[in-house]
Order: structure tokens, then sequence, then C-alpha cells
């Protein structure tokens, strides 16, 4: 029994740095925001994961558009990659737009692209290179959400729910906001910040 305890215990000690290890980040911190909330957005430009570049304005829901910075490596932005689908599933429809935006470094298109396809990830995704949108942004973690306005004015910056190792939460912060803000009511729950690792930044 007690050969057993060892190797039982250097594994979770392994697995809890395999985690931390994504949570501690070497590289250079968030920069301030350049947005609020209830200010404009600039359009940008990025390549989807075929290499075809995007922009904002030719991607906008007509009514509103969700970013969501994820990633590939990192367990709690996969420990909600069925969730975005949900939401890109059901508020779709509906006229919001979900967009995943990856920053990290880190991780080259080709694995991005692998990544959405084994996850059933079918939403649009884009590659974020040098992590600019990230810095305007102020985009600190994956996930972190942000929506926006048919005018592309920010109305929703923060989580996406409270935990992201509750299947069962189903992203209910996020379906909050977005239900309200369908509504036309001001939404009350913005600003709760954002859990996750933190983004692997260029150097500038």
């Amino acid at each position: 029994m007690r050969k057993l305890v060892i190797p039982l215990a250097v594994a979770v000690i392994l697995a809890v740095v395999a985690v931390a290890g994504w949570r501690v980040y070497s590289g250079p911190p968030a920069p301030p925001a350049r947005v609020s909330l209830g200010g404009e957005v600039e359009d940008f430009t990025l390549t989807d994961l075929n290499g075809l570049p995007q922009s904002l304005s030719s991607l906008r829901g007509e009514k509103g558009t969700l970013l969501i910075f994820i990633a590939t490596q990192c367990p709690y932005s996969n420990g909600y990659n069925q969730r975005m689908e949900a939401l890109h599933r059901d508020y779709d429809a509906r006229g919001i737009r979900v967009i995943g935006i990856n920053p990290n470094r880190t991780e080259p298109a080709e694995e991005v692209r692998t990544h959405a396809r084994q996850n059933g990830m079918s939403f649009l995704i884009l590659k974020d290179e040098g992590n600019r949108l990230a810095d305007y942004l102020g985009a600190a973690v994956t996930p972190e959400a942000y929506l926006l306005d048919p005018e592309g004015r920010l109305r929703y910056h923060g989580r996406l729910d409270a935990a992201h190792d509750e299947p069962g939460l189903n992203c209910d912060e996020m379906r909050a906001a977005l239900d309200t803000h369908l509504s036309g009511g001001p939404i009350a729950n913005t600003g709760k910040k954002a859990f996750g690792c933190t983004i692997k930044r260029v150097s500038r």
C-alpha cells in the first residue's frame, strides 16, 4: 500500500505544477485597456485559421458580437470548450455572433485549427498574432469575454461564469448578460474579473 501512495502523491504534485505553470507567466503582463465599458471598439482585422483576413466590421452580429479569448493548452479555457460551443449554438440564431480569439504566441494557427476540430468548436476562431487585439482590450487570461453591441460599443467584459470545473453552470453569468442585452436592458453583472491562464504575450 505504501508503494502506491508515493507515486500517487507525486502525480498529484506534478498535476498541480502543470496547472500552476500555465497560471504563472514569464512574459509581460496585460497592458491597460484602451477602451472602457460604453466605449466604441475600433475596427480590427485578424486572420482566420485558414489564413484569410477577417475584419470586425464584416463579422458583427445583427444584435451583437461576443469575443472570447481562448487557448488550446489552458485547462481553464478547455473547461469551457463545450460551453462556448453551446453559447454559439444558442445565441447565433438570436443575432449574437460568437468569435473565439487565440492570442497566445505559443499556439500556432495549425494547432488552434486541430484543437477546434477535435473539440467540436464550430464558431469562428481568429488568430491574434502579436496579441495586438488582446493588448488593445487589456485581456489578461483565457477565457475572457467581451460583448459588443451592433454599433461596436463594449457592453460587457469579464468572466463566463463562476467556475471552470462545474459543467452544470453552462456560462450562466454570460447567458444572463446576453439575455439582458437582447432585451435592451443595462447589464448589471459586468466587470466580474475573468480567471484562467495568463495570455502568452510577445515581448515588445
